[in-house]
This record gives structure tokens, sequence and C-alpha cells, in this order.
């Protein structure tokens, strides 16, 4: 059992005999009465998506789940693939079900992965990742007002606004909650 105020995004939860993954957690106090929890949950079966309110102290089911840190491996047509480096046991991750999450997954790079009866059911994606711009238009300085930004693709084929400063083969960091540029990567 876990409290209502203790659900964070990615918890696992067991609704209806159901796992539930959270993916949105918001916090609301309304300064008369209980405190609130309002959560997002994605079914881990079939992809529906359900939402609660839940009483900061109640308490509700949580799933048993296990965390592994693999190293991410490759994608084919239809899966992601990662390997436990220590027990060199392999995971195949389809597609369909984490396709927001493939502009964060770099080759070699480890990940954890939170498994549920066997199944892979969530990616964990580091808060802020370092990516290479694999393309980026040039502009004069000058061109504009301070503070404009431009449009690059990293080399995972994300789109992050930067600005104009940042050129092709530069190193960025990231927010991968928010998908925005945080500061420019030297070395």
């Amino acid at each position: 059992m876990i409290r209502g105020g203790d659900i964070v995004k990615g918890s696992c939860l067991l609704q209806k005999g159901q796992p539930y993954l959270v993916i949105e957690r918001e916090f609301h106090n309304p300064g008369k009465g209980t405190a609130i929890a309002r959560i997002k949950m994605k079914s881990i079966k079939d992809g529906s998506v359900l939402s609660m309110t839940i009483p900061t102290q109640q308490e509700v089911e949580d799933a048993t789940v296990d965390t592994q840190t693999c190293q991410y491996q490759y994608v084919d047509q239809d899966y992601f693939h990662f390997m436990d480096n220590e027990t060199y046991d392999q995971y195949e991750v389809p597609i369909p079900e984490m396709e927001e999450k493939k502009y964060y997954l770099k080759e070699g790079e480890p990940y954890e992965l939170t498994i549920w009866e066997g199944k892979v059911i969530d990616i964990k994606i580091p808060y802020k990742v370092v990516f290479t711009v694999a393309e980026s238009e040039n502009y004069v300085k000058g061109d504009t007002v301070s503070g404009a930004t431009k449009p690059i693709v990293t080399e995972t084929g994300l789109t992050v606004r930067v600005p104009l400063f940042i050129k092709q083969g530069e190193r960025i960091l990231v927010n991968t909650e928010t998908n925005e540029y945080v500061e420019r990567v030297n070395g």
C-alpha cells in the first residue's frame, strides 16, 4: 500500500486488478480540508488512461515492480533492445508502448527499466540528457532581437529550440520533461 501523498510520476498502482503507471501527478492543497493528489495513469495492459483524485492520507494498492539498469543496444522495426550488463539478459520493449521515449534513447547508454511480471512497463529517462546537434541553420549575429531561438535536430531526431549561437556539432543539455534547452556543454 502507498499513501496518496507519496505517489510520484513513474509509480505503479493496481486499479481494478490491472497495473497502471502514473504518468502525471499534481499536488493540490485547497487550504481548507484535505490535501489531494490528482493523478493520471496509463494501463500497462491496454494503454487506456485513468484519472483519479486521491486524498494524500488515503492508501491505495501499489504494484510490486522490479527495476533493472540495462544498456540500450539498438532499435529495429518493432522493438527497442536492452541488455543487462551483469547477467546478459536481453529485454525487448515494443516500440508502440514507449514511442514517446524514442528520442531520448542513445545507444550504449544505461537506462533503468521498470519490470512487472517479466514485462518491461517503463523506461526511466534521466531528467537532463546531453545531445549532439545534428542539424542547425546558421544565423548571422545581429539578425534578430536578443533572446531569439531557432530549432535544431539532435542525433536522435529530437527537435529543440536553442539560442542562435548554437552550431551543428555542438553538445547541449536538454530538460527531458519539457524538451527545453538548458545549456551548452563543453568538452
